[in-house]
């Protein structure tokens, strides 16, 4: 600690005092206000509390009228919030003409629950590393009663030299094309964002475009185990019925074909070789349709009283080929590492050049870097933790440095929480549970 404040000393005594007229970021906002929206209502929002005191004392010294500031030592945002947006607010006999904002700069504390949309501006001073807040910030304006056509929201980035450090910009435009892809969200954010393709995939359904949804924070077994529970309280018959079923058992439903609900075929749940759990969707010509685990769920979601069809004449050759598909993911895709798009398949590639990059150099010695080589031959040989999945699909979605997730894999791996490592057994055969022909009618 003593040694950081020295050196924060050295640079104060090399920049010399603080000049706000040398500020280009400040002299950019300021144009902002006075060129591109002369006049017109602005939402300034800022991660720091003393960067909102800053800009609003700055912006007043500088001529802008109708300037002020929002930080959660504020007595009442509120009242603020009203001055800003009287309109939407219904408080347009309570603010007079003299009282009423025109530039509002705030922290988060503004970012929920409350209506701004007598402005369509929002400039985000600094970008939050939390991506909702970005959300939040413009859905303060992106509400019902705007009347504005559009919304429009200005970013300011880092320093070139500082952006190739942290890459925020990647990292954000990363996490927003992933809420983009879920939700079918059409904002752009950044200017040279123009791709509309995931939402012209979303808007057709295209097969597939949702199948990167397994490697979220839900996992597979507390989802099908939740559908298990609805079930089985709504209809508590129904528990000893299935427990009941013998193995191998099959059935056939109505579904509706594409696009609204993916093509007919079958769907199969299989135990593999390993004794892992493995769900496939295969359609009329014996093609994968996803690898999405949660559509495949939910493709075979039917109520109670669903009436059985008869069997499809392909169904058990529809069958054969699912549990090749299943077999062939499992073993020979990425080794033993499953589909590439899984946690498991980024993390030891990428911690795997990782360590190649160490060869030969001090670093390779170190014990943390040979507990990091066994941790990885653990990975290649055993499927992850559910909970050491979700912790690492976190960091890769965050952009995590290389050292950083090593570090993680390694602590994972000391503490017994990074593998289901299980003892050598004789190799048994892929069992089928139960399959489900799905038939357009």
């Amino acid at each position: 600690m003593r040694g950081d404040a020295e050196n924060l000393l050295l640079i104060l005594q090399e920049c010399g005092a603080w000049d706000p007229s040398r500020d280009a970021k400040l002299d950019t906002l300021y144009q902002l206000l006075t060129e591109s929206h002369p006049g017109e209502k602005v939402l300034v929002f800022s991660q720091f509390a003393d960067t909102v005191r800053y800009l609003a004392s700055q912006l007043q010294a500088r001529g802008i009228p109708a300037v002020d500031g929002v930080t959660g030592n504020t007595n009442d945002p509120t009242i603020l919030a009203w001055r800003f947006s009287p309109v939407s607010n219904n408080k347009q006999q309570a603010v007079y003409p003299h009282n009423e904002l025109r530039v509002l700069i705030a922290t988060d504390v503004l970012s929920e629950g409350q209506n701004l949309q007598d402005a369509h501006v929002v400039v985000n001073f600094d970008l939050p590393w939390a991506i909702i807040r970005l959300i939040q910030r413009v859905g303060r304006v992106d509400r019902i009663r705007q009347t504005a056509p559009s919304i429009l929201t200005y970013a300011f980035w880092p320093a070139d030299g500082i952006e190739r450090i942290i890459r925020l910009r990647e990292r954000l435009r990363t996490r927003l094309r992933q809420n983009q892809e879920v939700v079918g969200s059409d904002e752009l954010f950044f200017e040279d964002d123009g791709s509309d393709q995931p939402l012209v995939d979303l808007y057709h359904e295209r097969v597939g475009v949702l199948d990167e949804e397994t490697d979220g924070e839900i996992d597979l077994v507390s989802y099908a185990y939740q559908i298990w529970k609805n079930a089985t309280d709504a209809n508590p018959g129904l528990k000893g019925a299935i427990e009941r079923l013998p193995a191998v058992v099959y059935a056939t439903k109505s579904h509706e074909p594409a696009p609204a609900g993916g093509p007919a075929g079958v769907l199969v749940y299989l135990n593999t070789d390993q004794g892992n759990s493995a769900l496939a969707w295969i359609d009329e010509h014996g093609q994968s349709v996803t690898e999405s685990q949660f559509a495949i769920l939910r493709a075979a979601e039917c109520a109670l009283e669903t009436p059985a069809l008869e069997r499809r004449a392909d169904h058990h050759e529809l069958v054969e080929r699912a549990v090749q598909h299943i077999m062939t993911e499992n073993k020979f895709v990425g080794g033993q590492l499953g589909r590439p798009s899984g946690a498991r398949f980024k993390t030891y590639e990428r911690l795997n050049r990782y360590v190649q990059s160490l060869r030969g150099s001090l670093l390779e010695r170190l014990p943390a870097t040979q507990t990091l080589v066994k941790a990885l031959e653990q990975i290649y040989q055993y499927p992850l933790r559910e909970s050491a999945r979700e912790k690492l699909n976190r960091q890769l979605r965050s952009g995590v440095q290389d050292e950083q997730l090593a570090e993680l894999v390694v602590n994972l791996y000391e503490e017994g929480n990074l593998c289901l490592v299980q003892e050598e057994q004789e190799a048994q055969e892929p069992r089928i549970i139960c399959s489900l022909g799905l038939a357009s009618e």
